[in-house]
C-alpha cells in the first residue's frame, strides 16, 4: 500500500496535480517510513482517481464524500485536576475524663518530649523553613503532547507528536475556538511510547482564525496544547 501511495504522490507530482508541498511532505514520509495519517492518503487517493484514473479501492456507499470523523471515540470533557498536598503535624488529643488520666500522663508526657526535641534540634542549627519536596515534584512525565510550530495559516500542514507511558493507541483531536471537534484520529504507540502525525489546517470548522487545542487521550490521562490559527 505505501509503494502505491508512493507512486502516486511521484506521478501527481510530476503531472502537476494538487498541492505541491503537501505532497512533497507525505513523499518524504513514505521514503523515510513515517507515519501517514488517514486524512493524507485519503487526500493523495482522491487525486489518483480524479486525474490519474486510478480505479478506487473499494465500492462508494454515497456519493458525497464524506467528511472524516471518529464516532467510536468519545472525548471526554476535559478537567484541570489540581492536586494539592498538605502537611499538618497532628497533636494528639487530651481526653479530659477521669476514667482516662492515665492516658492524660502519656499524652502531655510525650508532648513535651516533641517540644525537647525541637528545641534541641534548633540549638544544633537546625535551618528553620527548610522547604519539603514533594514526590511529584520528581515524578516522569506520563503523557505529553506539542506541535512544531505555535501558529499556523490555511492548509499548512501541523505536526504533532508526543509520548505516553500507556500501551495501545492514543485518541488525538483539534478543537476550535469554539470548542469544536474539527479533526480526530486514533494513532498507535510506538516501543517507546512516542507518537506522531500530520494534519492539514483547513477544512470544516477553520472557517474563523483565533486560538485552537490539541488534545490527546491516552486512557489514562487527558493533555492538551494550543496554537494560534488564521483562516
Amino acid at each position: 500500500m505505501t509503494d502505491r501511495l508512493l507512486d502516486d504522490v511521484k506521478d501527481l507530482l510530476d503531472k502537476d496535480f494538487g498541492d505541491d508541498r503537501i505532497l512533497k511532505q507525505i513523499c518524504r514520509a513514505c521514503e523515510n517510513n513515517e507515519v501517514i495519517s488517514n486524512y493524507e492518503r485519503n487526500y493523495v487517493r482522491q487525486l489518483a482517481e480524479k486525474h490519474l484514473g486510478r480505479k478506487p479501492e473499494f465500492t462508494p456507499t454515497n456519493s458525497v464524500v464524506e467528511k472524516p470523523s471518529v464516532p467510536d471515540v468519545p472525548m471526554p470533557e476535559i478537567q484541570h485536576i489540581q492536586q494539592t498536598q498538605s502537611f499538618q503535624t497532628e497533636v494528639p488529643r487530651i481526653s479530659y475524663s477521669k476514667s482516662k488520666n492515665k492516658k492524660i500522663m502519656f499524652g502531655i508526657g510525650g508532648l513535651a518530649l516533641l517540644i525537647i526535641i525541637a528545641v534541641a534540634f534548633s540549638f544544633n542549627g537546625l535551618p528553620t523553613g527548610t522547604p519539603i519536596s514533594t514526590p511529584s515534584d520528581n515524578a516522569p512525565i506520563s503523557l505529553s503532547i506539542q506541535s512544531d510550530l505555535k501558529s499556523y495559516n490555511k492548509k499548512d500542514l501541523i505536526s504533532i507528536s508526543g509520548v505516553s507511558t500507556s500501551k495501545g493507541t492514543v485518541n488525538l483531536s483539534i478543537n476550535n475556538q469554539n470548542n469544536e471537534i474539527v479533526w480526530a484520529e486514533q494513532i498507535s504507540l510506538k516501543s517507546d511510547g512516542r507518537f506522531s502525525t500530520l494534519a492539514i489546517a483547513g477544512g470544516s470548522g477553520w472557517e474563523k482564525s483565533g486560538t485552537y487545542t490539541i488534545i490527546v487521550d491516552d486512557g489514562k490521562e487527558i493533555k492538551s496544547s494550543t496554537f494560534s490559527f488564521t483562516a
